[in-house]
């Protein structure tokens, strides 16, 4: 007979694996890490991606709320509208955030459709996106999502005739699902802090449009001016929208090139 003999039940073949020859010294004991050292970790990794986004503004000025962000790109867009007083502006990846977007625009025209439109609100939103966000940190085995997000409602003109929102509303989500109601402009990027420092020195109330928008480029180039990135404050390296009060049912506009150059010239 040719070939391999067939091993008798008396003998072990040589690639079967058997546990029992191990000694226990041999076996791997499992390392503890605490909770707090595994939130730390994720922190110190998002803050690592975020620190290399691209910043984007918000702000009031005197018909609405006004939304900047450095974008050079013309294929992605960093603040998008979601519902007819809601948008959404976001840092970080843009796959993630990109996600996030098209699940708040699905849910919100679904309870809107349900409902009224006027249940659709941006606390709401904001309590889903955070819930999500919040859930994917905590997890341990998953990695966070390394996004900032800033979900924005402009207010009802006449409040005393109104339930609901009654004056513009800005929320600041971090990558942990924690959130933040901010007043009168907020930022969110890599050199967030910078710049809020900048604009509270410099922002003041009832600004018009042309004057929001010179602001905060003004703003961007003096944060550029001491970096070491060759990254020029142009109205094509910017992209910018507002929600407006003048506006009809859908709030949200997203300015052209020549409409940006035209108002910062």
């Amino acid at each position: 007979m040719t070939g391999n003999p067939i091993p008798t039940c008396n003998e072990t073949p040589a690639f079967v694996f058997a546990p029992w020859n191990l000694k226990d010294t041999d076996m791997s004991t499992p390392y503890y890490v605490s909770p707090e050292q595994i939130r730390q970790d994720k922190e110190d990794f998002v803050r690592r991606g975020i620190a290399q986004a691209k910043e984007v503004v918000v702000l009031e000025f005197r018909d609405g709320l006004l939304m900047v962000a450095e974008n050079p790109r013309k294929t992605t867009f960093k603040i998008s509208e979601i519902y007819d007083r809601i948008a959404l502006a976001a840092a970080g990846r843009i796959a993630e955030y990109e996600a996030l977007r098209v699940a708040g625009i699905r849910e919100s025209e679904i309870k809107g459709f349900r409902y009224y439109r006027e249940d659709v609100t941006a606390k709401w939103l904001t309590n889903l996106y955070s819930q999500h966000m919040g859930a994917v940190a905590q997890a341990w085995d998953a990695k966070p999502l390394e996004i900032e997000l800033l979900v924005c409602e402009i207010g009802i003109p006449d409040a005393s005739t109104h339930s609901g929102t009654q004056r513009n509303q800005i929320y600041h989500i971090a990558f942990d699902g924690i959130y933040s109601e901010e007043e009168k402009y907020a930022v969110i990027g890599g050199r967030a802090t910078t710049i809020t420092e900048l604009l509270e020195q410099r922002y003041t109330d009832g600004l018009e449009m042309a004057a929001a928008l010179q602001l905060v480029t003004e703003t961007f180039q003096t944060v550029e001016t001491d970096s070491e990135d060759d990254y020029e404050i142009t109205p094509e390296t910017i992209e910018v929208a507002c929600l407006e009060q003048t506006a009809e049912r859908r709030k949200f506009r997203r300015l052209s090139t020549d409409e940006v150059a035209r108002l910062l010239s």
